[in-house]
């Protein structure tokens, strides 16, 4: 549609973009059109989409993804917990890194960690001892690690999923069903691996024997 319209205003591209029913869409694809319109009113929709498709080619890092459970608005594109827990898993070619406070059913991602242990991928589970979070796992092979932290002084508070060491989707919501389908949480997902290895290392160091920190 963008390469048929022949300037910002056009009548056809506008209709278009309110009838997107993308979380958030709409609103960015008037924002791209008012910006045309004040910047180069003179450039065709082709011409646009030929700078757009260029922009797209240029090799850069992916911003932070919002993702929630719970109502979703106009606002921000934002996507579900979820789908979003499932899609970092099923990313994962050699290891996987998770931490929950809680864990309770979520029945689809334990599944998808089965499958990521069936393809080879090497998983850490940190999990909170003290809310007996283990037991949502137990269909899991025996080769995969859990780990719980040493010591009564504080808890493993931590809610993290990491696929190797390119993306991490970090937030409130624990692996359970009511933070995965009803509560409102809130995250975000990091796809550029320069902001993910730091957090790979660092819980690494956790689990290492120097941190003392957690046992398996």
């Amino acid at each position: 549609m963008l390469t048929a319209a022949t300037r910002p205003d056009d009548l056809s591209l506008n209709r278009w973009i309110q009838t997107q029913t993308a979380v958030g869409l709409a609103r960015q694809l008037t924002e791209v059109t008012r910006a045309w319109h004040a910047e180069m009113p003179g450039l065709s929709g082709a011409g646009l989409a030929l700078a757009l498709a260029a922009c797209r080619s240029v090799s850069r890092s992916m911003p932070p993804q919002i993702v929630v459970t719970g109502p979703t608005s106009a606002s921000l594109p934002i996507r579900l917990t979820s789908g979003v827990a499932t899609d970092v898993i099923r990313s994962a070619t050699s290891t996987l890194l998770i931490a929950s406070f809680a864990a309770h059913g979520a029945h689809a991602v334990v599944e998808e960690i089965g499958r990521a242990v069936d393809r080879g991928v090497e998983v850490d589970l940190l999990l909170e001892e003290s809310t007996h979070a283990v037991a949502a796992f137990s269909a899991l092979p025996a080769d995969v690690r859990i780990w719980h932290r040493t010591g009564s002084d504080g808890v493993m508070h931590a809610k993290l999923l990491v696929a190797d060491r390119h993306t991490a989707m970090l937030g409130s919501a624990n692996l359970t069903n009511r933070a995965l389908s009803d509560n409102i949480e809130l995250g975000v997902v990091l796809r550029d691996p320069a902001e993910v290895e730091p957090l790979v290392r660092h819980f690494r160091w956790l689990l290492s024997a120097e941190c003392e920190l957690v046992r398996m």
